[in-house]
């Protein structure tokens, strides 16, 4: 039997390094724009 995977990953992912997490201080928003300076498909998560 496989072993099951671990659940609300996706979630916590979100809540810690989405957009909106990113946009409310300065160091994400720094991090925003550095990643649109270097023409990142994904900005964030």
């Amino acid at each position: 039997m496989t072993k099951r995977t671990l659940g609300g990953t996706s979630r916590k992912r979100k809540r810690v390094s989405g957009f909106r997490v990113r946009m409310r201080s300065y160091t994400g928003r720094r991090v925003i724009k550095s990643r649109r300076k270097r023409g990142r498909e994904r900005i964030a998560v």
